[in-house]
């Protein structure tokens, strides 16, 4: 791995670490958190296979116990509680995003929209149906109650990912070629 990639990683790393410091807003079951648009920057600005492993990693030091995750918690019994189907949905949406964004950028396709679509699938629906699926399992609420729960979060999630395309396009066009994306 060249040194600026893992330069970046190591940026992206830090920055998914400080993001999840921001408050969040405490609801019952699940709060509403920032950390997951660092998650979808992660994939779109480092690629696939350096998102997936940078998030991987975020998650590993969460599971040592060091306090990476929302509100500065971490420890093993995160990934079998509420939230669990988020956390083990994010490195899958990073590369997810990642790849389909350097496909687009390969096709000379890259554009607000074409992000935008592709976070709203990747980093939207694909984590946030993953964490209604984690949230059955470890809740026993029926999966149509869980998906149903979901639609709380679509608004902040939208903006989010609004917000991320915004600034994947901007980076692109500025320094794309230091991106792996």
């Amino acid at each position: 791995m060249k040194t600026r990639h893992l330069t970046l990683s190591a940026i992206v790393l830090a920055a998914l670490i400080v993001i999840a410091y921001i408050p969040i807003i405490p609801l019952p079951l699940v709060p509403i958190t920032i950390q997951n648009l660092g998650i979808m920057l992660a994939g779109a600005l480092l690629g696939g296979r350096k998102g997936f492993i940078t998030v991987a990693l975020l998650l590993l030091l969460a599971m040592l116990g060091l306090p990476v995750l929302t509100g500065g918690s971490g420890g093993f019994v995160r990934f079998f509680g509420a939230t669990a189907g988020y956390l083990w949905a994010y490195p899958v949406g990073a590369g997810l995003i990642g790849f389909s964004v350097a496909k687009l950028k390969q096709l000379n396709r890259l554009n607000f929209l074409s992000v935008l679509v592709i976070i709203l699938v990747f980093g939207v629906l694909f984590i946030d149906g993953m964490g209604a699926i984690g949230l059955t399992l470890v809740t026993k609420m029926p999966l149509s109650k869980s998906l149903f729960l979901q639609l709380t979060y679509m608004p902040g999630d939208v903006i989010k990912a609004i917000v991320a395309s915004t600034i994947t396009v901007a980076l692109h066009t500025r320094f794309g070629k230091f991106l792996n994306a």
